[in-house]
């Protein structure tokens, strides 16, 4: 095993990854990597057990943002069907429909640029309320988040807060530039402060190179107390988007990529995301041996493809795989009235925009203005009356 430095942190052995250990352990023999990630893998999980997760998108499309691979982006034209905010009974209906099937995790997803102390952040609020009552744990990303807001989400029943850094912090600027890599880390700080546990990855496939996947991987590891729960996404390239014309990550990228983080972060649970429909079931089954204990499951992650509840529960079957329980380590949230109190003076929180240009992204947004205006209705001229 490669060494590391262990520091002791609340009678805990901390792990210390320097950057070249993580690189050396990523670019080894794939193989030898896959037993490695497998034994840390059975050392601290069990690895029959396998989290469903269900994301529902509860405000869709519109997002100010100019993240190169999101088709929510409103400077983008893609084919999203946008809504505004669901009713909450809408989203206890999706809670219910994932329970049944097996899920013991909702996250529930709004396209904002940041929370605000708004009406609809206390829609959220009662939404959390009432997923952790029906014994579900509950997640949320809604972009950017003050302490204030995080401590309402935690006294509400949140579980965990969902914010990815997505990349490393030099690739970053070539994907968003409407968004500070700062901000992502001051969130999740927040996050933290406010006790709710982290939910933090990234997405492989989108031009980045194997340097900017391990330096990803340091800043978690990095970060005391590392995230709880670690998504590895595979980019799925849609039109319209700046990244559409990438072509898909190989499946040995992703096994890779899983094993690495499994082996850095070995408490996490690392979650098997997007690009799934990409994937047969061979490719899958290399990923949950090399150490993903979760998976979104439904027909859709937000906005793009995803595989079905019956051909998951199919692929367990096959495998030997169980669903796993919510609250496995019995810390359930207490849900305290204090969610209710807004801000008497509303949080001034400045967060960055970089302002530099992404060539990628200033192309499809002009492509995506002359798609809009081709779709313009013509104005009909007045016609006089006889």
């Amino acid at each position: 095993m490669l060494s590391i430095f262990v520091l002791i942190l609340d009678m805990k052995a901390i792990e210390i990854w320097t950057k070249d250990e993580i690189a050396k352990l990523y670019h080894q023999p794939l193989l030898e990597l896959l037993y490695q990630a497998a034994t840390v893998h059975r050392e601290f999980h069990d690895p029959k057990e396998v989290q469903i997760s269900k994301l529902v998108s509860i405000k869709t499309d519109g997002c100010p943002e100019d993240c190169g691979y999101c088709p929510q982006a409103a400077r983008y034209h893609t084919d999203i069907n946008g809504n505004s905010l669901m009713s909450l009974k809408e989203v206890v209906s999706h809670a219910q429909d994932a329970k049944d099937m097996g899920s013991s995790r909702v996250c529930m997803g709004a396209a904002w640029r940041n929370v605000k102390d708004d009406n609809d952040f206390d829609q959220v609020l009662e939404m959390v309320k009432s997923v952790n009552q029906m014994d579900m744990e509950v997640c949320c990303t809604l972009g950017m988040l003050s302490e204030n807001q995080a401590k309402r989400l935690a006294n509400a029943g949140l579980y965990a807060y969902n914010h990815n850094l997505d990349t490393s912090e030099e690739y970053y600027k070539e994907v968003i530039s409407t968004r500070g890599y700062e901000d992502r880390l001051q969130t999740i700080d927040n996050a933290r402060k406010a006790n709710l546990t982290v939910c933090s990855g990234g997405i492989i496939g989108m031009g980045e190179s194997d340097n900017d996947r391990i330096s990803m991987l340091y800043t978690y590891a990095l970060m005391q107390p590392q995230p709880e729960s670690v998504p590895i996404n595979a980019l799925v390239a849609v039109e319209g988007t700046p990244l559409e014309e990438q072509t898909p990550v190989p499946i040995w990228d992703m096994v890779r990529m899983i094993a690495t983080t499994r082996i850095v972060l070995k408490h996490a649970a690392v979650r098997l995301s997007a690009g799934r429909t990409q994937m047969n079931d061979e490719g899958q089954a290399l990923c949950f041996m090399a150490g993903a204990n979760s998976i979104f499951a439904g027909d859709k992650l937000l906005t793009t493809p995803n595989p079905d509840f019956n051909g998951d529960l199919a692929l367990f079957d096959k495998l030997g795989l169980v669903p796993m329980k919510a609250y496995k380590k019995g810390d359930k949230p207490k849900v305290n009235e204090a969610y209710k109190e807004k801000p008497v003076n509303k949080e001034k929180v400045k967060w960055t925009r970089p302002g530099h240009l992404i060539e990628r992204n200033e192309e499809a947004k002009a492509k995506s203005k002359e798609v809009r205006k081709s779709f313009r209705p013509r104005k009909i001229s007045s016609v006089k009356k006889l």
